[in-house]
């Protein structure tokens, strides 16, 4: 069971935010909740609660434009697992589309004209009791225990060899788009080994990995062939086991060999035109985060 306390303490930690948040804020962990909910190990359960549910016939069912301001009410379904089914539909509308939930709670649970109270109070009466009963029936239906879903956080490591210029070009870019890279040898060693500083550095959301031509090396009796370095290859597949290969992308510079075990990991060449940088923050975008494109084509 320790596994569905990560993932529903994680839920909660969500809700929370949005119930703290503030206008210019509640789409972030409204993103995250949705994200969360998205997860495959709830794919059996959001398939059974969302059967046959319509979210935009249900709203377009309902009354609105009555007498006084604020006197529509939702009619929602008998059905609880409906209820659940319409509330999980809402959530995920809401992330993609975040002024909808502003409009959803003036029209339904009008509590003013500040904004920010209206988007609480459908925080209040819709996502919070629906929070609780949806770990409720997840667990009552005896899923496998989901695997931790980490939060998002703008913290990248940035793996790389003995080519400090694609060092400092990959490090710089990730600042630059909004992201706070996490080289190795800037933090603190504190009388760490490597292997100790690594694992005291990985509460990140994404791995950028730099395959570059720092060694030779080849089969018994071959011809030497450029390779990345020992610690590059040990680091990547630690990355890749802590954080799923969807969440690392190599970056390959000049003639390297690829090890033969990389199958399923995105890499993209890192070209001196820069194609690189749209490439990997494409991958940054698919991996959940939010990316400003006019940063990313700043030249």
């Amino acid at each position: 069971m320790a596994n569905y306390a990560d993932i529903f303490t994680e839920i909660n930690n969500a809700v929370l935010d949005l119930q703290n948040a503030q206008l210019q804020s509640y789409d972030r962990p409204l993103k995250t909740l949705a994200r969360l909910l998205r997860s495959s190990d709830f794919e059996a359960a959001n398939a059974e609660l969302t059967a046959d549910l319509d979210l935009d016939a249900f709203l377009a069912s309902q009354e609105i434009g009555g007498a006084m301001l604020g006197s529509d009410v939702l009619a929602w379904p008998e059905e609880h697992e409906k209820v659940l089914g319409l509330t999980l539909l809402l959530i995920w509308r809401f992330a993609e589309k975040p002024d909808e939930m502003a409009d959803f709670g003036h029209t339904f649970f009008y509590a003013g004209s500040n904004i920010m109270k209206n988007i609480s109070a459908v925080t209040r009466q819709v996502i919070v009791p629906f929070n609780r009963d949806y770990k409720t029936y997840v667990l009552s239906r005896g899923q496998t225990a989901p695997k931790l879903v980490r939060p998002l956080t703008n913290r990248i490591f940035v793996v790389h060899g003995h080519d400090g210029e694609a060092r400092e070009t990959v490090a710089r870019y990730l600042e630059r788009i909004g992201f706070k890279p996490i080289v190795l040898h800037e933090q603190a060693n504190r009388s760490r080994t490597i292997i100790e500083k690594i694992e005291a550095n990985r509460d990140v959301s994404f791995a950028v990995i730099l395959l570059t031509p720092d060694d030779e090396g080849c089969a018994k009796g071959g011809t030497p062939e450029p390779r990345v370095r020992q610690n590059v290859l040990l680091e990547l597949g630690y990355f890749m086991a802590h954080l799923g290969r969807e969440n690392v992308c190599a970056l390959k510079r000049g003639t390297v060999e690829i090890p033969s075990d990389f199958a399923g990991v995105v890499w993209e060449a890192m070209d001196d035109n820069g194609g690189w940088k749209s490439a990997l923050a494409r991958e940054l975008e698919a991996a959940g985060h939010t990316i400003d494109w006019n940063k990313v084509m700043k030249r």
